[in-house]
């Protein structure tokens, strides 16, 4: 005996629900007239939530242009809708989320660690571009859009309030004074590590490029070994042997690598990573003596990687106030997805003014 197994969907085809709303006058003269269910837009013909919900999901999540899912949606469904209604979804479906994302906001600024980072993106006019800004949880995504300026920081609204650890590279907006109740930082090592094989590429001959990277690359895999095991920090007998050799790296190419005299002087190649490396130990060690402290900034770096692939397909985002849209769009489904919620489902939600909300942590 033998069996075979097929998995196939049923032809997919758009169904027509038609209301009849009765309008009746009774014999005193008074007129009552039927409104439409819930969730049944007051015109003549709609699209119903369900199709709003695929729309806003090959926009936003699969990157599909709007003429093309357009044609995707009548090539599947049969259903002819304009480019107008489907450009249009972006709008409402981002008006919908406003209630949950000022929540993730919260959540976000009250978290124990969140990283930050931030991208270009090509938006608006020809020739400008703008920064996409995130600061994720491992639970929250939440993105603005602006410039790489401390009004942009400040204006997006999380870091003036934040007072966990912060995870990010080495830009400068994020030591700035304006943020001094951040309870300490994370310089993200993923950077450091590629900051050190440029500095091995520029210097063939010296080899503490690459003892710095060993000894950061260990310290991270006994981060990960010790937060497996359920440990609060890296035991003291894997960071002491491992701290040192990074220490003692750094020092021998501080020596190999001298500072140009002068105030505005460009240095050597590798010199500021050098100075940061020696004075920001604190920073770039923290996660060894606390494992809720992520040693990189992967999770905020995945986060922002489909804004770029967005616009590798569109090339320039031409509205500000719809890119604006999209961000919201893309951290509402990136915070669900977090929570292992279906991404349709919860834009399906979102479509029936019923978005859904993460759920509010107990308090520790």
């Amino acid at each position: 005996m033998s069996s075979r197994q097929v998995f196939d969907v049923p032809p997919v085809t758009v169904r027509v629900t038609e209301y009849m709303l009765y309008k009746k006058q009774c014999r005193c003269g008074c007129v009552t007239a039927a409104t439409p269910p819930a969730g049944v837009a007051d015109a003549p013909v709609s699209y119903g939530p369900n199709l709003q919900a695929f729309v806003a999901y090959l926009l936003v999540f699969q990157h599909v242009p709007v003429h093309r899912a357009a044609m995707l949606i009548a090539d599947l469904t049969g259903a002819r809708p304009s480019t107008g209604f489907v450009h249009g979804i972006l709008r409402r479906c981002a008006h919908a989320l406003g209630e949950v994302m000022t929540l993730v906001k919260t959540l976000v600024t009250g978290a124990t660690v969140a990283g930050f980072d931030e991208t270009t993106l090509r938006c608006g006019p020809a020739g400008r571009k703008k920064y996409v800004l995130s600061a994720s949880t491992e639970l929250c995504t939440l993105f603005f859009l602006g410039g790489r300026d401390l009004g942009s920081f400040t204006e997006f609204g999380v870091l003036p309030g934040f007072t966990g650890v912060a995870v990010h590279d080495r830009y400068s907006v994020y030591d700035n004074r304006a943020f001094a109740g951040v309870g300490g930082h994370q310089i993200c090592c993923a950077h450091i590590l590629r900051d050190l094989q440029d500095a091995a590429e520029v210097y063939p001959g010296q080899h503490w490029p690459e003892q710095a990277s060993r000894a950061l690359r260990a310290l991270i895999v006994g981060w990960h070994q010790a937060l497996d095991g359920g440990q609060a920090r890296v035991p003291a007998d894997v960071t002491g042997p491992l701290v040192s050799q990074f220490r003692h790296a750094v020092r021998v190419g501080l020596s190999q690598v001298p500072s140009v005299p002068g105030a505005n002087a460009k240095q050597l190649p590798g010199r500021s990573l050098l100075e940061c490396l020696r004075d920001r130990q604190d920073d770039l060690f923290r996660f060894c003596s606390d494992t809720r402290v992520w040693p990189t900034n992967n999770i905020s770096e995945r986060d922002l990687r489909p804004l770029k692939t967005q616009q590798k397909i569109s090339g320039r985002l031409q509205s500000t106030d719809v890119t604006r849209d999209r961000l919201t769009i893309r951290g509402y489904i990136s915070t669900a997805a977090k929570h292992r919620v279906d991404i349709i489902t919860a834009l399906r939600d979102a479509m029936t003014r019923n978005p859904w909300t993460p759920p509010i942590p107990a308090p520790t």
